[in-house]
């Protein structure tokens, strides 16, 4: 079984699991807040453009998909420093959960662990339509 790298808030968690299996799930966008290591070699290293490529292959496994992503050239409020700001899609709650279990998930977060030094994950609505994959 592949562990996440990072913790799980376990109240968010319990949130995530109850929509999941209360026959109104629906498509959520998980947007990543990124701060990577310096080893990475973002933005043009070869360990973070193997673990960006090995991601937007390995999400369409349980029907995801990054619809953007951006660098952040600075903080003007704030302390959280970050790198990268990634919008992930998933079709359901289910499916954000699955994403460990899925195949190719051990290798993809072990990308994610030698290249994510931070992360915070934000739960937010994915079922507007400017807001799903084209």
């Amino acid at each position: 079984m592949t562990t996440m790298p990072f913790p799980r808030n376990p109240q968010e968690t319990e949130a995530i699991t109850a929509i999941a299996e209360s026959g109104q799930d629906r498509p959520v966008l998980m947007l990543n807040l990124n701060r990577y290591k310096p080893g990475a070699g973002f933005p043009d290293g070869e360990l973070y453009r193997r673990y960006v490529t090995g991601l937007e292959a390995f999400l369409p496994v349980v029907g995801g998909a990054i619809l953007w992503r951006t660098p952040v050239f600075g903080q003007p409020v704030g302390e959280q420093q970050i790198d990268e700001v990634l919008a992930a899609w998933y079709p359901s709650h289910r499916a954000f959960l699955d994403l460990p279990h899925a195949p190719g998930a051990e290798n993809n977060f072990r990308l994610r662990g030698l290249c994510v030094e931070y992360a915070v994950i934000h739960r937010c609505p994915g079922d507007h339509p400017w807001l799903r994959p084209r």
